[in-house]
């Protein structure tokens, strides 16, 4: 049925749940799962005349955002592989998450995408938007949403 599965983590609880789902997809259809993180671009932020700040270098920032999307591989990692799934892992950086995750879909020929929902509801979604929501808007690729 699925060939490559497609999961996006954030390290929260909620998508260490999404993980979860679809390493026993993976595993009961004996595809392929791809975790994906994505980072968000670098960016300096602009201070007026006489304002100093420290800010990292996008060398530093890049080392050190693939230093924690390794041990969030690591940890999430151990999660599929103790459902007896191998797992291969994507880490992007990108300004809007829902952009990333369709661009590594077709990157890493993914036929699932499978992604957590933070649930938020009322205003706070309004305000916030959902990158979920975003997704199921353009995907392509059928999207298992876990909750």
């Amino acid at each position: 049925m699925f060939k490559r599965i497609l999961c996006a983590t954030d390290g929260s609880k909620r998508s260490t749940h999404a993980v979860k789902t679809a390493a026993a997809v993976a595993k009961g259809t004996g595809a392929a799962l791809v975790l994906l993180h994505v980072s968000p671009a670098y960016s300096t932020p602009y201070y007026p005349d006489g304002v100093m700040i420290d800010w990292p270098s996008e060398k530093d920032y890049k080392r050190d955002c693939k230093a924690e999307t390794e041990k969030l591989f690591e940890r999430e990692g151990q999660v599929a592989r103790k459902a007896g799934v191998d797992v291969e892992t994507l880490h992007v950086f990108g300004d809007s998450p829902a952009e990333s995750i369709l661009n590594s879909t077709k990157k890493s020929k993914a036929d699932l995408i499978v992604m957590a929902s933070h649930g938020r509801k009322g205003f706070e979604a309004l305000l916030l938007g959902s990158e979920t929501q975003k997704v199921l808007a353009r995907a392509t690729t059928p999207v298992m949403v876990v909750r």
